[in-house]
């Protein structure tokens, strides 16, 4: 069974040449088009959302919370809700886009699935987090400021249990100029064989633009630790796309 969400709308909103682009924002326009937008946008997406479901299969304890933050329509949430079988555990999702949760609650109510699942609108710096088994952050922390991402890490580590693990996936960055100019040239060549135009590509790196500020692996790793995670390291790479899992 496929773990994203259905009745997907093509993705056209750059196509316009006439349309200002404007910045980045997860507005009604995106949900309509999301699964599209990001099936065709990012690498390796559909693994890391099915691999986030075998992990949550053994990770999840019982009487313990699951989250999801910025869950967008709950590809995540519904991975992990086909995956967990113990018992009196709840996945938290959380998402700071009213048209996202909204959107998200319908294709939950949808799924046959028989784990608890509680959305919240709100801001995930703010949201409580407690009693956590495992933790998903895929395509979040890059739109959070990086002056907040290493306070928002420490609260996930504090309110993880022992043992418990976070899901991190990412955009990356490269230190080295050259290796990081061929992964981006990879990414835009990844774009065109899923159909974007050229004009698509470049209206959509406008608009996103200091919206998403991507960070290296190391200083990904760096964070980890400062936030008290005892371990972390890569699980998944494709071109500048990453997924780090770190155990506290």
């Amino acid at each position: 069974m496929s773990d994203k969400p259905r009745h997907s709308n093509p993705d056209t909103l750059f196509s316009d040449p006439l349309r200002a682009p404007g910045p980045f924002r997860f507005d009604s326009d995106v949900v309509s088009v999301f699964p599209d937008m990001i099936r065709r946008s990012v690498p390796g997406y559909e693994t890391v959302i099915a691999m986030s479901g075998l992990l949550a299969g053994r990770f999840a304890r019982p009487h313990s919370n699951v989250y999801d933050l910025g869950c967008s329509l709950g590809a995540t949430t519904l991975s992990m809700r086909r995956h967990i079988e113990v018992p009196d555990c709840v996945i938290v999702g959380i998402d700071n886009s009213a048209a996202m949760i909204a959107r998200c609650r319908e294709l939950i109510d949808r799924d046959p699935g028989s784990v608890a699942v509680e959305l919240r609108e709100g801001d995930i710096l703010k949201s409580d987090i407690a009693n956590a088994s495992m933790v998903v952050l895929n395509y979040t922390l890059q739109f959070v400021p990086r002056e907040h991402r290493l306070d928002l890490l420490k609260g996930i580590a504090d309110a993880l249990l022992p043992g418990g693990i976070l899901v991190l996936s990412e955009k990356v960055v490269f230190p080295d100029e050259s290796l990081n100019q061929l992964n981006i040239d990879l990414h835009h060549d990844f774009k065109r064989a899923h159909g974007y135009s050229d004009l698509e590509i470049a209206r959509k790196r406008d608009s996103i633009e200091n919206v998403l500020v991507p960070e290296s692996i190391e200083q990904h790793r760096k964070r980890l630790a400062s936030a008290g995670f005892s371990s972390s390291d890569v699980w998944f790479q494709c071109f500048n796309f990453a997924s780090i899992i770190a155990l506290k």
